[in-house]
């Protein structure tokens, strides 16, 4: 991960499940958080866990983390933000607005990450680290050390 945009983006994924993390406890714990509540409770702890290694995935630079993140958050989120918008009226509340926003940045970070990874003409050509790269990939020494030492031919009787 060299990219600026791709640790921004990370970081927001994580105080995003933070954030998930916490409002799946204030629910089970019957505490209200702000009138944001998950959709489904038995989804939501399984979601969580399934974004854990998504979060793996994507450090790692590989799209199929990307695409089950977006995939999951949008069949979750999706779905809710539809209906929500579906049943815009004067009767709601405070509680179903913050729940779309909540919906809406719960499909707005995984269509970026998955956009930042698929833009990204780095992440095969230069898969490695830079740090060992000089010693692991550079044929033009191991080359120069080869010759000189098919220079050296000493004799043994």
């Amino acid at each position: 991960m060299k990219n600026f945009s791709t640790w921004m983006l990370v970081i927001f994924m994580m105080m995003f499940w933070l954030f998930r993390l916490v409002v799946a406890f204030t629910s089970q714990l019957g505490m209200d958080f702000g009138g944001i509540a998950p959709i489904n409770q038995t989804m939501e702890i399984a979601l969580l866990f399934i974004v854990l290694v998504c979060m793996i995935l994507i450090v790692k630079r590989k799209i199929i983390g990307a695409l089950i993140y977006l995939l999951a958050y949008g069949m979750y989120f999706g779905t809710d933000l539809i209906n929500g918008m579906m049943a815009l009226s004067d009767q709601a509340s405070i509680g179903s607005y913050a729940n779309m926003l909540i919906a809406l940045i719960g499909i707005i970070i995984p269509v970026a990450i998955l956009f930042d990874l698929l833009l990204d003409k780095n992440r095969k050509t230069n898969a490695k680290d830079g740090k060992t790269d000089w010693f692991y990939q550079n044929e033009k020494f191991d080359r120069k050390m080869d010759e000189r030492a098919d220079k050296n031919n000493y004799r043994t009787l």
